[in-house]
């Protein structure tokens, strides 16, 4: 969770603005499609709905309460509001990307989970389930998503596309870029044969070597500074 104040919520919605861009160029939506937030202490800024990311300025973020009051909507608020909040409310998030790419979407349609099929899925928190299908912007899809995200970090919506959380925007979308490039290599690898996956044992033993390491961790100075 980022603080709260004139100065983060300016920099939030600079943050999505920038972040929403670089969905298109990394080719993890087309159009307004996807959408994102960060919360901040109380509310959380998200980006509107129907807005091409080109024209999506910092003024049309719009904000909510964590009971999804209107506080600032120059805007349509996103209709993926629901499952963004419920997100906040069943973990610890402080961002949520939610994105509609290409070879995430084409696995939801023919599997019921994305194996690990490479240990990198352990910064997820294992094999990423596809939640059934449920319309968009539905209470069903709110629930639908939380579920698959129970100890895990991302989840994938059938026929829709993936959902990704993490501390931070940063740290979310860089989930969703990782969720993406391994759905990839799961449908290289069954073109080639049947891929081996890795046990839970061996994610086990790589996320114990990631903590030893502190593997995603801010560095030393940055935590003093912090504290």
């Amino acid at each position: 969770m980022y603080p709260q104040g004139p100065a983060e919520l300016s920099a939030g919605r600079e943050q999505l603005v920038s972040y929403s861009r670089r969905m298109l160029d990394d080719g993890l939506a087309v159009g307004s499609a996807g959408n994102m937030s960060v919360r901040l202490g109380g509310s959380v800024i998200i980006t509107p709905s129907g807005v091409p990311y080109p024209d999506l300025r910092p003024g049309q973020i719009c904000e909510v309460g964590l009971d999804g009051t209107a506080i600032s909507v120059p805007a349509t608020v996103s209709s993926e509001t629901p499952m963004h909040l419920a997100i906040y409310a069943a973990t610890d998030a402080g961002a949520v990307v939610h994105t509609h790419s290409p070879e995430v979407i084409a696995l939801s349609s023919v599997f019921d989970e994305l194996p690990a099929i490479h240990y990198a899925i352990h910064a997820l928190g294992g094999a990423v389930r596809v939640a059934p299908y449920t319309r968009f912007g539905s209470d069903g899809l709110a629930s639908a998503a939380t579920a698959a995200l129970s100890s895990r970090r991302a989840a994938i919506l059938q026929n829709h596309g993936a959902i990704c959380y993490g501390r931070t925007l940063t740290e979310a979308y860089e989930r969703a870029l990782l969720l993406e490039w391994l759905a990839r290599t799961y449908r290289l690898a069954r073109m080639l044969g049947e891929p081996k996956i890795l046990t839970d044992a061996q994610l086990a033993e790589v996320a114990a070597e990631a903590r030893r390491r502190r593997y995603g961790e801010a560095p030393a100075e940055e935590r003093r500074n912090s504290g």
